[in-house]
């Protein structure tokens, strides 16, 4: 019997990263959860325990504290990842690929009576929410270190929402395991999990010696920039089509309500290819009340609920650009 190597992939995670870009009294915060992983020729660390192959998962999360401090581009998550899988495939001549993937916490400002700017204070923030921002990010040299291409996908997790009117859940397939009720009006809650990829772009391979030079190619008013990865609306329309459709769809089912949040997140940003959600349902079942002659089940009468973790539907789909 004869076995080989056919996969390998290493790095660190959970690097934990919090920073404070100061302009003048003028502070702006962000803070992730940083994972970096690395493939390329680091096969005889595996089968022959050969570790000159190895860049330690300590200096993998030391360069990322590095660049968490010196790249220009901290602020933004994509151009951030993209930056530290960059440096990483272009520093180290064995290596050939770099995954990134960043998960961003909430921190919004918070607003005070009388305050100078209407954006909020200027150093003062809250936590205005569990849901969390998620980037990852593959940087490809394996086709040389001066053509590397860059693939990003990003999107929203646990984004966690409620209707309480404005669903329905009618003619679906009836059989004799079918024991679900048809209902015209229902509570629709969900904990969003959404990603969107990009098309891939070509990154410039950096110049400088070490390697830490990162070229935006495309600045804001620019042809291509609109839609794109570099552009830093994208995110916010991303999280507004969600909602908005969410709460406006007379929503025929979670299948048609999500179909449709991703319909426009394709029609409004132009180099996205293709968006995924998963929604699993969150359920609130009427309470009985019948046996004190109290009608808590119709519909238009359902006032008092029993929320129910599990089980639970899970719907899920990949619309995609033609």
């Amino acid at each position: 019997m004869s076995a080989e190597l056919t996969a390998a992939r290493y790095g660190k995670t959970k690097v934990r990263v919090f920073r404070i870009v100061r302009d003048g009294k003028w502070h702006n915060i962000v803070e992730y959860n940083v994972e970096a992983l690395l493939e390329g020729e680091i096969a005889t660390s595996y089968t022959e325990a050969d570790n000159s192959v190895v860049v330690a998962t300590d200096s993998i999360k030391n360069i990322t504290y590095f660049l968490a401090k010196t790249s220009p581009h901290i602020l933004s998550a994509e151009k951030f990842a993209l930056h530290l899988g960059t440096f990483f495939v272009s520093k180290y001549a064995h290596i050939s690929k770099a995954f990134v993937t960043i998960e961003q916490l909430r921190w919004s400002r918070i607003h005070v009576d009388g305050e100078e700017s209407a954006e909020g204070h200027s150093h003062s923030f809250y936590r205005d929410g569990n849901d969390k921002r998620v980037v990852k990010v593959e940087v490809d040299g394996s086709a040389g270190k001066d053509k590397l291409v860059g693939k990003v996908t990003a999107g929203i997790n646990d984004l966690l929402v409620l209707k309480s009117t404005g669903s329905a859940f009618e003619n679906f397939y009836r059989d004799e395991y079918a024991t679900l009720i048809e209902v015209n009006d229902r509570i629709f809650s969900t904990s969003v999990d959404l990603s969107y990829t990009f098309a891939p772009i070509s990154l410039r391979a950096p110049t400088d010696e070490k390697k830490v030079e990162f070229v935006v190619p495309l600045q804001k008013g620019e042809e291509g920039y609109a839609g794109s990865v570099w552009d830093e609306e994208v995110p916010a329309r991303a999280r507004k089509a969600t909602l908005e459709t969410f709460a406006v769809d007379e929503s025929a089912s979670v299948q048609a309500t999500l179909y449709k949040m991703a319909q426009r997140i394709v029609a409004e940003n132009a180099s996205v290819n293709s968006v995924s959600y998963a929604l699993p349902n969150k359920h609130y079942i009427p309470v009985d009340l019948r046996y004190l002659n109290i009608d808590n089940l119709t519909p238009a009468k359902a006032e008092v609920f029993m929320p129910v973790d599990a089980p639970s539907g899970l719907i899920t789909a990949t619309v995609t650009r033609k």
